[in-house]
């Protein structure tokens, strides 16, 4: 190949790799939108049933189930029990099915392509860089312990649900006051912020302009699961030792501070699959996205595949089902007041 050929080829090269970069981007801003749109309509919904269904219908949206991962992973333990979907908050599972499925064929692809807080947190992460000229990494004594805070709530979630929660307790927290209001529950949070919890967002918000993704790297429970997942999944990004030149490019742009220069295979239970590093390498296939036998995708294919997969399969349940809850109008209408008042206590997981 002459020395044009070659340079037209890395040319065309450079332009694919910012095209990926620019699609995930645009990905994350669209998911982010539809969470801040079935937000807004959420909200909306509400406003209605608090006024006994007068005024203008606005539909429920089911995507704000997926904002109740707790209620959701009691659906799939009671789901694989019995083989019964939970009619109560449907769409909740599918979503956290979608998720864990994903997360195991993709990573936690997820976290950086598709989950709002994760786009959140790397804007945040983007503005910390700008603030402090250069990435923050923190030391590996720092690192460690705080990243297993996020492994610890998993422990404690996966404990009780999973294995201490008895089958008749899974039945009564599904079908309880209490998990039929939970979306609206959820919404007063917000709405009806303490001190305490704007103090705490606010923490988190300081924290992640100073490390990047910090919520994400040591706090979130969702991170934790999917990492665990990604570890064996069968794609992996591969690095080729004898034509990679030891740039450190890959290294400098990782979100998660993973020393990909130094590895032949990306293990990593922090890797996200943004592909940033791929993206940045400047040696053509040195860097490149794997799945079993070694079978190599372009970022572009495995992107699409994601993308295509997770939004394809919520379409699908959104139009076929299971997506719709089984409440009715008039049901939301009667227990409203009561989720106003705060009588609607957590029925508890201990088993009971």
């Amino acid at each position: 190949m002459s020395l044009v050929a070659k340079a037209k080829d890395n040319i065309r090269s450079q332009i694919e790799r910012q095209g990926v970069q620019k699609l995930r981007f645009y990905a994350q801003l669209a998911s982010a939108a539809i969470s801040v749109w079935i937000g807004i309509q959420f909200y909306l919904w509400v406003r209605h049933i608090q006024t006994g269904g007068e005024g203008w219908n606005i539909p429920r949206p089911p995507g704000v189930e997926g904002w109740l991962p707790i209620g959701s992973l009691v659906s799939l333990r009671y789901f694989l029990e019995t083989g019964i979907i939970n009619e109560i908050h449907p769409a909740g599972l599918v979503i956290l099915v979608m998720i864990l499925l994903t997360g195991f064929v993709f990573r936690k692809a997820f976290c950086s392509w598709i989950c709002p807080v994760g786009f959140i947190s790397e804007m945040l992460g983007d503005i910390s860089d700008k603030i402090f000229g250069k990435r923050i990494v923190p030391p590996k004594w720092l690192d460690w312990p705080l990243r297993s805070v996020k492994y610890i709530l998993l422990g404690f979630f996966v404990w009780v649900i999973l294995f201490q929660m008895t089958p008749l307790a899974i039945k009564m927290f599904l079908y309880s006051d209490y998990n039929i209001m939970s979306d609206v529950l959820m919404l007063r949070f917000f709405t009806d912020i303490t001190m305490f919890a704007l103090g705490v967002i606010a923490f988190l918000f300081v924290m992640s302009l100073i490390i990047r993704g910090f919520w994400c790297r040591y706090l979130c429970p969702y991170g934790a699961l999917l990492g665990i997942l990604g570890v064996f999944s069968p794609t992996r990004i591969r690095r080729n030792d004898v034509s990679c030149i030891n740039c450190s490019a890959c290294t400098r742009v990782c979100p998660a501070f993973i020393k990909v220069e130094s590895v032949k295979q990306v293990w990593s239970d922090e890797c996200s699959g943004c592909m940033a590093c791929v993206d940045s390498c400047p040696i053509k296939n040195t860097l490149v996205i794997a799945g079993a036998r070694k079978k190599r995708f372009s970022t572009r294919q495995w992107a699409a595949a994601m993308l295509i997969v997770f939004w394809g399969a919520l379409l699908m349940a959104k139009l076929w089902g299971p997506w719709d809850n089984s409440i009715s109008q008039e049901q939301y209408i009667q227990m409203m007041p009561g989720a106003e008042k705060g009588q609607y206590g957590h029925p508890g997981m201990d088993g009971n």
